[in-house]
């Protein structure tokens, strides 16, 4: 151990007379040298080795920066479009609330003004003002914080805010000015104006000047006047904090100071800027709106796949100009948007006149159009539910928010039922009727429209994919189907009558029709097309639950759960409506499961395939024979059964086949088609199911949802793009049925759910004091609904009413 400190201390010896000695010969240098020189070489020896050091960590940055390619790619930016399968643009996605315009789009007083405040020596530079840079450093270290980026390096961080960072140190600092330099050196003065200008974000999800000036000024990039112009480049210093809107003051304040430097660099005279500083503030504020006309449930739906596609392959889709190649057709995506308007409107006026009175009565569809405008809506069902008015208010977030805030229960109700224009909101909201649609190709699983409710700007809810329903009868069909699978002929006997079904529980279930039990024998055909709940739930029993959900999982129901109890035979499991629709195509398309397609592939702008999706592989989920008998028994629905309104009242002669679909207390309408080249299916509902359709007749699939899908096959038909001739395997043409001809007495079909034997229903719950008084609920003064366009005739008429 000794020997070792020896050791060390002979070596720190040895170290300290080395040091000394090299100090020794420098010291020895700099005094044989002349005055100056002992002076300047320490001087100079301290300011290099910083700037080497800096040289250095520049180097080290350089590669952490864009490149010159990437500028250009970036200066070339472009939004990503959708197209649709005939060529038509039916999307594209900016970035924000966004429109390019040129520079000889932009007024001069603008470009002025920004280059007077921001970065007056703009046109001398090449990306770094020095001077700015270091008197920025003296100020700020004086404790006048000032900025020093010029124009070029805003635009650096506009463009790169990722590559660049958002902190505030000397890292970021650096890697500004380098992109800076790099954007001088790629881009001429104006362009990186134009550039500049395009991408400059004004608060409000906006970016660049031609909507800075919509949203603040009503009026266009070229059309900003000097105060307008010194107004938006005012903002540049602190969006927020000089916002024109909130902060006019400031804003004022700040204008007048940009008004100053383009006095004190030469763009305005002594007499013009005092003119203009003592002008007042006049915003005239509208937010853009950020949802494009053209957008859709359907590109609602792509964009959010396409960004999850985009993230994962490296690409931007609101700068890389991708082309998304969809399967929708427009031709047939307009007739599917008229037909939800159209059926939409008359199916409201329906629902507004029948629960606008107390006779339960119903009538037709052209009778309820000529009552609408001296009626109002739902005046009955508001008085007559005030329980459930009160549990719809305490369901809002208005609701939630004013108990958090330290209102009881009874205040927070009070205070809301007496706000007449929340209360105008909830009723608008609950008494929507909402409707979704989606049709696509059996063959290959293509996406052909798609509407995910009456009015995507009102309503972004989807219902073809995000709403989960009852489906009612229209999930009969997978039932009969697993009885084919297992053997069963479509004409075995059942007896039509009430049956006891014991679930896997013990609960016994009876299962009724609205049309009673007849106590003959019915073939299973018949069971299916005249929708008879005895039936199907015998058949349920004999094939068992497992099989019919194996199949209703392998011909496309595989997102929502399907509950193994009895009654599932009945429909009383939620599922999508592109589900159902994806179910009905497997068996069009004989048996054979295909994944929904939307998109076949993405393109670049030059024209370059980046990705193809083709056809999915098909799926084995049913044999083609079974699934040929089972389209030739739902060809039975539409001739003779629940659904031959599509003969009758649309006139359509082409071999399909389809089902409705009905659920409790007319909470949901559902009617699906199958055409050799076409499936398409509908919904109709409100988006709470304690809202329903009043009259048994009306609230049917074979009465509502029927009309979406008759009303869409026709016009597609008559464009072309169905083809009449087409034939299921052992298909023919049916004979023609003339159009509106009274078919006589029509199959009615009842809801799901079965009622359990011997057990009380459960009795409502005790109201609240506070619900009792539905006189808050009256009529709002004055309160009428606008019509909708009548309806057509042709499409929309009824047979005369029944007797309820």
């Amino acid at each position: 151990m000794g020997n070792l400190m020896g050791r060390l201390e002979q070596g720190v010896r040895a170290a300290s007379s080395a040091a000394a000695e090299r100090i020794g010969r420098l010291r020895a240098y700099l005094m044989a040298q002349p005055p100056y020189k002992r002076i300047g070489l320490p001087l100079l020896w301290c300011l290099g080795a910083p700037l080497a050091l800096l040289l250095v960590w520049v180097l080290i940055l350089l590669p952490f920066t864009p490149g010159v390619s990437d500028l250009k790619q970036t200066r070339a930016a472009k939004a990503s479009v959708l197209m649709s399968a005939d060529g038509k643009e039916l999307a594209s996605f900016e970035e924000g609330v966004q429109e390019r315009v040129t520079l000889a789009q932009i007024s001069p007083h603008m470009i002025a003004a920004l280059i007077a405040t921001e970065d007056h020596r703009f046109r001398d530079h090449h990306g770094i003002d020095f001077r700015r840079t270091f008197a920025s450093v003296l100020h700020t270290a004086l404790g006048d914080p000032q900025g020093g980026s010029t124009i070029s390096q805003q635009l650096a961080r506009n463009l790169y805010p990722e590559q660049v960072g958002r902190a505030r140190n000397i890292n970021r600092k650096l890697k500004e000015m380098i992109t800076a330099v790099k954007i001088e050196s790629a881009y001429s003065k104006d362009e990186i104006l134009e550039s500049y200008l395009n991408t400059v974000p004004f608060l409000y999800n906006t970016f660049g000047i031609e909507m800075a000036a919509r949203t603040y000024f009503d009026t266009t990039a070229a059309k900003l006047d000097v105060l307008q112009s010194a107004t938006l480049v005012g903002m540049l210093k602190g969006t927020n904090y000089y916002n024109p809107v909130t902060n006019p003051e400031r804003s004022v304040q700040r204008r007048n100071v940009v008004l100053s430097q383009m006095r004190k660099h030469g763009m305005l005279d002594e007499k013009r800027y005092d003119s203009l500083r003592k002008k007042p503030l006049r915003v005239s504020f509208s937010r853009q709106a950020e949802r494009k006309p053209s957008d859709t449930h359907f590109t609602a739906y792509v964009r959010k796949w396409l960004i999850e596609w985009a993230d994962e392959n490296d690409y931007n889709v609101e700068r890389d100009g991708l082309v998304v190649h969809t399967t929708l057709d427009s031709a047939m995506q307009e007739a599917a948007e008229k037909a939800v308007e159209r059926q939409g409107n008359t199916l409201q006026i329906i629902a507004d006149v029948e629960w606008a009175q107390s006779d339960s009565g119903y009538g037709s569809a052209g009778g309820y159009a000529g009552m609408h405008g001296s009626i109002t809506p739902f005046e009955y069902f508001w008085r007559a539910k005030g329980t459930l008015v009160n549990a719809f208010i305490r369901e809002t977030p208005e609701y939630r928010k004013a108990v958090e805030s330290g209102d009881s229960g009874a205040q927070a109700l009070k205070r809301l039922k007496a706000d007449r224009a929340f209360i105008a909101r909830l009723r608008a909201a609950k008494t929507r009727l909402e409707t979704g649609f989606v049709a696509m190709d059996p063959e290959n699983g293509h996406i052909k429209a798609w509407v995910g409710s009456r009015d995507f700007h009102k309503e972004q809810y989807d219902h073809v994919v995000q709403a989960a329903r009852q489906p009612g009868s229209t999930f009969k069909p997978i039932v009969y189907g697993a009885a084919l699978e297992k053997g069963f002929a479509p004409n075995r006997p059942y007896r039509d009558a009430v049956m006891n079904i014991k679930a896997g529980d013990g609960t016994v279930w009876r299962p009724t029709d609205m049309s009673g039990s007849s106590g003959n024998q019915m073939s299973m055909r018949d069971g299916l097309v005249f929708s008879k709940n005895t039936i199907t739930a015998q058949v349920m029993q004999d094939v068992g639950l497992p099989g019919i959900i194996d199949l209703a999982r392998g011909l496309g129901i595989r997102n929502s759960k399907l509950e193994s109890v009895p009654s599932l035979a009945l429909g009383t499991s939620p599922v999508t409506l592109l589900e159902m629709v994806n179910a009905y195509s497997s068996i069009a398309a004989q048996g054979e499961y295909r994944k929904p397609v939307f998109v076949t592939r993405i393109t670049d702008r030059a024209g370059n395939v980046l990705a193809e999706f083709g056809n999915p592989a098909p799926e084995r989920a049913m044999s083609s024979q079974n699934a040929a008998d089972l389209i030739d028994m739902m060809r039975g629905v539409i001739n003779r059964g629940t659904g031959t309104a599509i003969r009758y009242r649309f006139g359509i002669n082409a071999d399909v086949a389809g089902k409705t679909g009905t659920t409790q207390n007319n909470a949901d309408g559902w009617f699906i088609m199958m055409h050799p080249k076409l499936v398409a299916g509908a919904w109709v509902g409100f988006n709470d199911n304690r809202v329903t359709m009043r009259s048994n007749y009306w609230g049917q699939g074979g009465h509502n949802a029927i009309l979406v899908v008759g009303d869409f096959f026709k016009a597609a038909i008559a464009g072309g793009k169905v083809d009449t001739a087409a034939l299921f395997p052992g298909g023919r043409r049916p004979e023609p049925v003339r159009q509106e001809e009274d078919p006589g007495e029509e199959i009615s079909e009842e809801a799901g759910d079965m009622q359990q034997e011997g057990v009380a229903p459960p009795a409502p719950p005790e109201p609240d004091p506070e619900d009792l008084d539905s006189e808050d609920m009256a009529p709002l003064e004055g309160e009428r609904a606008e019509a909708p366009a009548p309806p057509e005739p042709e499409q929309n008429a009824a047979p005369a009413p029944l007797d309820q």
